[in-house]
């Protein structure tokens, strides 16, 4: 679930120089022109407060609040739905590419159209579709109540839905991209809602340096939110468990980190 306020982002850029993170460096190569600058050095408390404000709860709610940590459990299929008056599917498998080789413990790959009947499911649907269309597939989706409600709280850009076992792991999710509204928008959502996908179901305004931010437009992976997905990942923590389970397996797996920017 993504909304954009570009106008916060100098705001956000003072808040993060005054808090411990460092490391600053450019936005990578195939960033939209105009993408923030992200932030490499993070120490285990802000990592830690990030992994507990994201991995737990969430906007949208169907059905009882979730009690632990969701995540899949198996390797993950990716789908892309083409779709929209821009064609997006090649720079929308580029970002799922890009998931796979920064975060490998997802063991993320992206399924063809046409493979025969009998393999294995898909485990993760993205649908390209322009703006207008929008409103339509949250209705099919969730029906109109719910989409009043959450449209209502949030005034949404693009969706993820999350179908998850009462064990935490993840079964399947569908993402609703939007390609009609440029560059900054399209990648901005993209990363945004696959971080919904794989597990990071919630929002932290408060964060600066999060994707997962709705203050801020970022159209690519981050080293934080990079270094949360693969907590998340982390062999270490469970789907389902508790924030008390996960309190205690946090700082082996974030004494693991094979990042770089970890202090």
């Amino acid at each position: 679930m993504k909304r954009l306020f570009a106008a916060f982002f100098f705001l956000l850029s003072l808040s993060a120089a005054a808090l411990a993170a460092s490391g600053k460096q450019p936005a990578p190569a195939g960033a939209f022109v105009g993408a923030p600058p992200e932030y490499t050095r993070f120490s285990a408390a802000e990592l830690t407060r990030g992994f507990f404000a994201l991995a737990f709860g969430s906007d949208l709610r169907i059905g009882p609040r979730p009690r632990g940590i969701r995540r899949f459990d198996h390797p993950i299929r990716a789908h892309i739905v083409a779709g929209g008056s821009v064609d997006r599917s090649a720079a929308m498998a580029r970002v799922i590419e890009d998931y796979a080789r920064q975060v490998p413990n997802l063991r993320l790959s992206v399924a063809s159209g046409n493979e025969p009947a009998g393999v294995q499911p898909v485990d993760v649907e993205v649908q390209l579709i322009d703006e207008k269309n929008f409103k339509s597939a949250l209705l099919a989706a969730f029906g109109a109540q719910i989409t009043k409600t959450f449209v209502a709280r949030t005034d949404p850009q693009c969706m993820t839905s999350v179908k998850s076992s009462a064990e935490g792991d993840i079964l399947r999710t569908v993402s609703f991209i939007i390609v009609d509204k440029g560059d900054d928008v399209f990648l901005d959502c993209a990363y945004h809602e696959l971080l919904h996908a794989f597990g990071l179901s919630n929002h932290d305004q408060r964060n600066p340096w999060t994707t997962l931010n709705q203050k801020r437009i970022v159209g690519y992976l981050p080293v934080y939110d990079r270094a949360l997905l693969t907590l998340l990942y982390d062999p270490r923590l469970k789907p389902g468990m508790t924030a008390a389970q996960a309190r205690a397996a946090l700082p082996g797996a974030i004494k693991g980190l094979s990042l770089a920017g970890t202090k």
